[in-house]
């Protein structure tokens, strides 16, 4: 029981609380209000930073925009991820301060190098940007990422469970996601491609981001499913989920999702074939070849091509290499040649990370708009995260993304060619989950969001924790 002073205080700062927040509500001012939620996650920071950390992830698919709700606001977050992330970021910084200490292993790994090369040009090119407040936000914000669900969450995934719990908390939130959605669908029909569009929000955006971490999540399912255990009711509840993501894909009517999904099939494919690396890169040769010889034709038989996007999956799928007629894929296109225009005025420092949607309009030229496309170029990004760096860091904004991307890469490989069993299947499986958001990536972009972000970063987190904490070689098991 609280003494009866102890009550005076609490009730007294309570209703001061309550006063302080009327007068910031009634000019507007909404943030106060999630002063107790920021005053609650540092008292638990410190005595449960894990739990902060997974409580994100389970938070992740279903947070919302504080613009959707307060259009007039002159910021945005994600509500209640970001708010949470920079207190994350706050709190490292603070401990980093006090002790100094982080694991040399973790620090000095292929990945980590990569990553300190990304944040380091993106850092000066927020200085050289021509929007310096939009890209050291940008900055910020990625920086907020990184910290949370690369570098603490290394940290997290010494203990092996928690890389479980990090996956499944992702994919029951967006259960929850999958369940909504299509029960918004189905009042309009399944068949109804454009309602799929917008009846993910107010947790996604649009179908894209959507699609891309349904597809993502897809190959950490197979893991569990094919994982051997001899609990039967466990593999039917994984493989009750497993079909109810490939019915969420279905609907989704994300088409560049469904690419990346039977590219990176195609990949797991050619694992399996245990193919060397020699044969592989001798095909690659060839087909780029052919692909070069072949071009033109190639080319006309593209614009040939008069499907549209819609509700029957056939014309759907067509639609996807409809260079001629189809509004969204001409649109792509608008913006690639934007981003390259504009790398070509700017190639070493860019316009500054985070510009390309205010800077994007005046390198539209008219005979590439669509009916979709914009004069004032306020309606998203560049389209692809590969040549979004490009526009706003330059070339080695380019660079240092590729780096990421084949570090990412080099390291699953050495896990899979040095270890045995669980942590071999388990690497594998959460690198194709990770190849089918950078496949994803030459079409789409959304690492300026929590719902990529957090899984993209994270999955690279438990490859290098798989690689650093959990390696066991071919030796070791036979020892």
């Amino acid at each position: 029981m609280l003494k009866i002073e102890n009550k005076v205080y609490f009730y007294f700062f309570s209703l001061l609380f309550i006063a302080i927040n009327i007068g910031f509500i009634a000019y507007n001012v909404y943030y106060v209000a999630f002063l107790p939620v920021i005053l609650i996650f540092l008292f638990g920071s410190f005595i449960a930073l894990d739990k902060i950390l997974l409580a994100i992830v389970f938070f992740t698919p279903l947070s919302i925009q504080l613009r959707d709700f307060f259009p007039g606001i002159s910021f945005n977050l994600s509500l209640p991820t970001e708010p949470l992330l920079l207190g994350v970021l706050i709190l490292f910084v603070f401990k980093l301060l006090l002790n100094g200490k982080i694991d040399q292993r973790i620090a000095t790994h292929p990945i980590s190098i990569a990553i300190y090369i990304h944040l380091f040009w993106m850092f000066i090119t927020s200085i050289t940007s021509t929007m310096p407040i939009v890209s050291f936000k940008f900055f910020l914000s990625r920086l907020w990422f990184i910290v949370a669900m690369y570098f603490l969450a290394t940290q997290l995934f010494k203990d092996k469970k928690n890389i479980e719990r990090f996956n499944w908390l992702y994919i029951l939130a967006l259960i929850i996601v999958i369940i909504y959605t299509n029960y918004r669908l189905s009042g309009y029909g399944f068949d109804n491609q454009r309602a799929s569009n917008w009846v993910v929000w107010p947790f996604f955006s649009d179908h894209t981001s959507y699609g891309a971490m349904l597809v993502m999540f897809l190959f950490p399912l197979y893991y569990f499913l094919e994982r051997k255990t001899s609990n039967l009711f466990a593999k039917a509840i994984i493989g009750l989920v497993f079909l109810v993501y490939i019915f969420a894909i279905v609907f989704s009517y994300t088409r560049a999702a469904w690419l990346s999904l039977f590219a990176s099939i195609g990949l797991w494919i050619i694992i399996k074939l245990k193919l060397n690396l020699r044969t592989i890169f001798l095909s690659g040769i060839i087909i780029l070849v052919i692909a070069v010889v072949s071009y033109s034709s190639f080319l006309r038989n593209l614009e040939k091509n008069k499907s549209e996007s819609s509700g029957r999956f056939s014309e759907h799928i067509e639609s996807m290499t409809n260079i001629t007629t189809d509004a969204s894929n001409l649109e792509r296109l608008n913006r690639w040649k934007c981003a390259i225009r504009m790398f070509e005025e700017k190639p070493i420092f860019g316009w500054g990370p985070g510009t390309y949607m205010f800077q994007y309009a005046p390198f539209q030229f008219s005979y590439d708009k669509t009916t979709i496309s914009t004069d004032f170029g306020d309606l998203g990004n560049a389209h692809s995260e590969y040549l979004g760096p490009l526009a706003e860091s330059g070339i080695i904004g380019l660079l240092s993304i590729l780096l990421i991307v084949c570090m990412v890469f080099y390291t699953a490989y050495k896990i899979y060619r040095t270890n045995k069993e669980e942590t071999k299947a388990l690497s594998l499986y959460i690198s194709l989950g990770l190849s089918t958001y950078f496949i994803h990536g030459f079409l789409n972009n959304f690492l300026d969001s929590d719902k990529a972000s957090v899984p993209v970063w994270g999955f690279m987190a438990i490859l290098v924790a798989l690689d650093v904490y959990h390696t066991k070689t071919s030796d070791e098991n036979t020892a």
